[in-house]
């Protein structure tokens, strides 16, 4: 079993540099120019993009993940996930917004835009099941630098209630860490669930790359079903004995 460290060390990376991006932020205020932080999320882009196409090659067997990512794509868009979650989102802060009586101060809305960017997204649930059941934190620290360059931007914009949105990645982020590493002894019986979900993670970190770089509109969060239907479907070709290469 993988050790509770290692499978929420990329929850503590990713509040450390929240905290130090924050910390930066705070200090230098809008002094950064919007150039340095445009050129910091091409180069984010492309790595994201290219990290994606290495998960995505080291699938077992194509096929099933193909076929998982299209069930899996077919359910996310008739839910609608990337617009429920914007709705979502929307409806917390206006929420919070009339909770958090601040008036002219921008701690409230610090605290509710920089948790809601970095807790909600595909890239937040794909890099923390990751995490939680093999131990690799290579997806959260993809996040982890994207958001520290985020919380860099906000907290120049509005200020030091960036800061409390790192307890609220401790609880939604480490949350799903820990749960998905209490899942991992039954997952691991069957590796190759494991090994077709990363792959099946790993078009839609593509489609998160390419969305950092601009080139395309995708919705990679419609996609998020792959991570149930792609190990569903490996667990029930091993069950039928299926002769297809497992």
């Amino acid at each position: 079993m993988v050790s509770l460290f290692r499978i929420t060390d990329g929850t503590m990376l990713n509040m450390l540099t929240v905290f130090i991006g924050a910390t930066i932020g705070t200090l230098v205020g809008g002094k950064i120019s919007e150039r340095f932080t445009t050129i910091l999320f091409i180069g984010l882009g492309l790595f994201v993009a290219v990290t994606g196409l290495q998960d995505a090659m080291s699938a077992h067997n194509g096929l099933i993940v193909l076929v998982g990512l299209l069930t899996g794509g077919l359910i996310g868009e008739a839910i609608n996930i990337e617009a429920q979650l914007e709705r979502f989102g929307q409806w917390t802060q206006n929420t919070l917004k009339q909770i958090i009586k601040t008036g002219r101060n921008t701690v409230g809305e610090a605290l509710v835009t920089s948790s809601l960017l970095f807790c909600v997204g595909p890239l937040t649930i794909l890099g923390a099941l990751t995490n939680g059941l093999t131990g690799d934190a290579k997806d959260l620290v993809i996040k982890s630098t994207l958001d520290g360059v985020a919380s860099l931007a906000l907290s120049a914009a509005l200020g030091w209630g960036v800061f409390l949105s790192i307890g609220i990645i401790a609880i939604v982020q480490g949350g799903l860490s820990l749960s998905a590493g209490i899942l991992a002894p039954l997952l691991l019986t069957n590796k190759i669930i494991i090994t077709e979900l990363v792959a099946a993670g790993g078009y839609m970190l593509i489609g998160i790359g390419l969305r950092l770089l601009k080139l395309a509109d995708l919705k990679p969060g419609n996609f998020l079903p792959a991570l149930v239907t792609t190990p569903l479907l490996v667990a029930l070709l091993t069950w039928l004995r299926a002769p297809i290469p497992l």
